[in-house]
């Protein structure tokens, strides 16, 4: 663990392995978050990120054959998925997972049916005033960017303490992007902790604190964002960048 600082971790994953089918995916995953930290994991296609992202969600079930993750201290690894939705873990699937049929605002209520509850409407609306423009539009109908946002914002409407974006990117035109970068940083200035798997990976690591990269289901880096941009090798022999 390269963990410079004497704080205790917000997020703690430790020695996880899970399967995703019958495929080991997960093999031995150990990474600690500060809260309020960004994180970008990294990888190339098939290195288990979008697993890692699912295990700590719960949604994998069983998946998790060994290991423990705490959230603020709470054992996430004892959870299944809509407990730890309640624990404060909100999970921004690649493909968004808009429900067809429904407004931007009936979507947004959507993830308010059930306590705990966390920003208002009127607050999601005012950090994504393109929603508002759009509340009574169908979600499904919105551009990808305007997906991405309110994907963001479902997640904002329970009381979020853990972000994990999968992909944010995908898809979206470079000022869309910028958009959503803007966004991810008033997110962290309120002090939401967040992990991003991204295949833009310079653009996850010019917006994160650190970086993990992981090989094959492991670990094969864990340190600053700063460190990644600046070491080539690094970024060549895992990356491809």
């Amino acid at each position: 663990m390269n963990d410079k600082t004497n704080k205790p971790a917000y997020l703690s994953v430790h020695d996880i392995h899970a399967y995703y089918g019958e495929s080991y995916i997960v093999q031995g995953v150990s990474f600690n978050i500060h809260e309020g930290e960004i994180l970008a994991l990294l990888g190339r296609n098939g290195a288990g990120k979008t697993s890692t992202l699912r295990t700590i969600a719960r949604l994998d079930d069983p998946g998790l054959t060994k290991g423990e993750i705490h959230l603020d201290h709470q054992p996430l690894h004892e959870m299944r998925a809509y407990q730890a939705a309640q624990a404060g873990v909100g999970l921004v699937p690649e493909d968004r997972r808009i429900i067809q049929g429904l407004t931007v605002e009936e979507n947004l209520k959507l993830a308010q049916i059930a306590p705990p509850h966390g920003w208002s409407i009127e607050r999601i609306f005012e950090l994504f005033p393109r929603l508002k423009e759009r509340r009574k539009q169908e979600g499904t109908t919105l551009s990808g960017g305007e997906q991405q946002m309110l994907a963001i914002g479902r997640a904002l409407a329970r009381d979020l303490k853990l972000l994990l974006l999968d992909e944010p990117y995908e898809g979206l035109a470079p000022v869309i992007v910028q958009e959503i970068e803007r966004t991810l940083l008033e997110i962290k200035n309120l002090g939401i902790t967040t992990i991003i798997v991204e295949q833009n990976a310079i653009a996850a690591l010019k917006l994160s604190d650190r970086a993990v990269i992981l090989d094959t289901g492991q670990v094969v880096f864990d340190g600053t964002a700063q460190e990644v941009l600046d070491n080539e090798a690094l970024r060549e022999e895992y990356l491809a960048i």
